[in-house]
């Protein structure tokens, strides 16, 4: 069964009570929440995400709940727990479900150290995989979500887990984080781009989630090898530009967007090494998502680097 097999009203009432365990990816969560709002945006962005029998097992609990007393009626508030510990800061109840996403990434970037994770967007066509790292306001989501709207397999928005056993990419499709100009941007350029509710003053402006594709879902059990490292900075009234990177440079500036490098150590080192030995590595400057895709996809049809570009 999946999420939408049920209707609004019987996923709110789960939620309160006893919750809902599903899956994303390797991980079963188990989500709790009476906040109305939440559990109309996981009703609709979650639609399509297996719903998983409840054995009294997830790797994450997970709580999205308003505070007792005065701050749940005078300028309501929303609190997040995992695992009955409280990680964050209240934050206005309006924000709730942009708290649980971003719980959600906190949750798998702290404890799920079996892979090494990367504070970057993952995508996959014809098998292969692009890595997309790049810093808060370079327009990563933005091109991401404009890539899966044309035909590209989301595998995560926020976080990349290699397998260090393998070398794989491992996927955790989940709802694309969109800010300020970006959700309006999305909403015209993908046809039928079903995006959440739009969450004002947040600590990053505006936030919009939008749904990732049902075949993203489905493939969540499919890992990717890594082929492509790009590093994309979206850049107002610039040309589109795909340009090769040196290897040594690729390999510092990735393992400095990677959450757990020390935890992991040499292991760390030598699945980084591999993963920049067997890619292309390249950055990428954009501002026109036609052409941004059209470079994509030529990459992804085995266009030499030369020929890549608007």
């Amino acid at each position: 069964m999946k999420v939408s097999d049920f209707t609004e009203s019987s996923i709110a009432r789960q939620l309160r009570r006893p919750g809902i365990w599903f899956r994303t990816g390797p991980f079963c969560t188990h989500l709790q929440t009476p906040i109305e709002s939440v559990a109309r945006a996981f009703h609709a962005l979650y639609a399509d995400f297996p719903l998983v029998e409840n054995d009294g097992f997830a790797d994450f609990h997970v709580r999205v709940a308003s505070p007792r007393g005065f701050r749940r009626w005078h300028r309501p508030q929303a609190l997040f727990f995992c695992d009955g510990e409280r990680p964050f800061k209240p934050l206005d109840r309006r924000q709730a479900f942009a708290m649980f996403e971003w719980g959600f990434n906190w949750c798998v970037s702290s404890y799920a150290h079996q892979y090494v994770i990367i504070h970057a967007a993952i995508i996959e066509r014809r098998g292969r995989a692009a890595i997309l790292a790049a810093p808060p306001g370079s327009g990563k989501s933005t091109l991401t979500a404009a890539l899966i709207g044309r035909g590209w397999r989301l595998l995560s928005d926020e976080l990349t887990l290699i397998d260090p056993s393998r070398g794989l990419a491992v996927a955790i499709a989940r709802p694309v984080s969109l800010k300020n100009a970006s959700i309006d941007l999305i909403r015209g350029f993908t046809a039928g781009a079903v995006i959440g509710p739009r969450i004002e003053d947040t600590a990053k402006g505006a936030v919009a989630h939008l749904k990732p594709p049902a075949d993203s879902v489905y493939r969540m059990d499919e890992p990717a090898l890594p082929y492509w490292v790009v590093f994309p900075k979206f850049q107002p009234g610039a040309n589109t530009s795909l340009a090769s990177y040196p290897k040594a440079n690729a390999f510092l500036r990735l393992a400095d967007h990677a959450f757990n490098y020390c935890q992991h150590g040499v292991r760390a080192f030598h699945t980084f090494a591999e993963l920049i030995d067997r890619c292309a590595c390249y950055e990428f400057t954009y501002s026109n998502l036609d052409e941004a895709v059209a470079v994509f996809d030529a990459l992804a049809s085995g266009a030499p680097a030369a020929t890549v570009g608007v």
